[in-house]
């Protein structure tokens, strides 16, 4: 049976918490939700890279791990970010700045930004973000774009904030290629622990494709590693014993009875997420796109209970509409958009501000028929906003 978790973004890190859970690990005063970014489309359009921006070879040798640490941490900075809060309470609503931290990955360089890999937990909802590189400097950033389905997002910088010297000690990470990866081979866990700055764990890697359910039903497929990663880790690096990034630390399991299950997003789920975040366009509130239907979740209750897949319910589609013209029925259940999954009414909106009204794209439906769900694909124009 599949073990059913809870996903705890910016867990404490003053103890761990009773019984099982399943941590975000970012290092966070306060957890920070709820960012939803407005942007789409592709413009010149950045590829992750795995070459040097500046300095280093690049070399992906075998080595023993200082080597491959010395080869890796040019390519890795800590985030810092703080969030405006609200409380309520007795004494009603009370407003604070809340802080944190985690990691992030150099993936890419094009035009003069440089773009950053992280967790959407560690970022999201951020009001300011700020990178530290290895040589302690510190710069601005931007959130370009996030994907709160995978727990992805992209980062920018502006390469003419940086001195000369910082440029020279900085280079893109090497991708390694993650469907290659076998259980068992050396995990090296490298990120911002604590908030102390960088650390280093070592392990293996424990399983492929671990199933990970978490609260609100939906579910990813992650490395599982005894690397131990903790607090602050969150978008750091998981790599190999040739110093190529295979992965991006995310969570791990806590309890009084585990040690040793950490989680990282493989880089065959993540390059193509990180690519389309690079590339995102701002998107004018009234430039929008716009579906035309009404729904509901459908929770891990209903997938036991009644074996229907996670998704969106359709309760209801707008006359006119272009979820109407598209084909879309009362009773389906929306699975993705333009390919990209989907499982929440929030992960939808979060999609659809990221489209420009009147794109031509397509729905991922599932249709019950005869007994069993059948998955159709629908192309579709979207509308503007109402």
């Amino acid at each position: 049976m599949k073990k059913k978790v809870k996903l705890i973004a910016g867990a404490a890190v003053f103890g761990l918490v009773a019984g099982t859970v399943f941590q975000g690990v970012e290092y966070a005063g306060n957890q920070i939700w709820g960012t939803q970014i407005e942007d789409s489309g592709t413009a010149s359009a950045p590829e992750i890279s795995s070459t040097n921006l500046v300095s280093g070879t690049g070399d992906s040798s075998d080595g023993d791990v200082s080597d491959i640490v010395e080869q890796v941490v040019p390519s890795l900075v800590s985030i810092d970010v703080t969030a405006t809060m609200q409380s309520h309470g007795f004494f009603g609503t009370q407003t604070y700045e809340s802080s944190g931290s985690g990691s992030g990955i150099i993936i890419s360089e094009k035009d003069g930004r440089l773009y950053i890999a992280t967790n959407n937990h560690v970022v999201q909802d951020a009001d300011s973000v700020t990178i530290i590189f290895n040589d302690e400097t510190t710069a601005d950033a931007q959130v370009k774009g996030t994907d709160s389905v995978n727990d992805l997002a992209v980062v920018e910088v502006d390469m003419d904030k940086l001195s000369e010297d910082t440029k020279s000690k900085i280079k893109i990470a090497t991708i390694g290629d993650s469907t290659q990866t076998k259980v068992g081979e050396q995990a090296i866990a490298i990120g911002n622990a604590l908030g102390y700055g960088t650390s280093v764990t070592v392990g293996y890697i424990s399983a492929r494709d671990r199933e990970i359910h978490e609260e609100d039903s939906s579910s990813v497929k992650l490395f599982q590693t005894d690397a131990a990663i903790n607090p602050g880790n969150s978008g750091g690096a998981l790599v190999n014993s040739r110093g190529e990034v295979i992965g991006i630390n995310s969570s791990k399991f806590a309890s009084d009875e585990i040690e040793g299950m950490g989680f990282a997003i493989p880089m065959e789920t993540a390059e193509p997420i990180l690519t389309e975040l690079m590339n995102q366009k701002e998107i004018a509130e009234d430039e929008q796109a716009y579906l035309g239907i009404k729904g509901r979740d459908v929770t891990s209750q209903y997938t036991e209970a009644y074996g229907m897949p996670e998704g969106i319910y359709v309760s209801e589609v707008s006359e006119g509409s272009p979820a109407e013209s598209a084909g879309i029925r009362q009773g389906y259940i929306i699975t993705s958009i333009n390919g990209r999954e989907i499982k929440t009414l929030e992960q939808l909106e979060e999609r659809l501000k990221q489209i420009q009204a009147g794109d031509k794209g397509t729905v991922g439906v599932m249709v019950a028929s005869q007994g069993e769900y059948v998955e159709k694909t629908l192309d579709i124009t979207f509308g503007k906003r109402q």
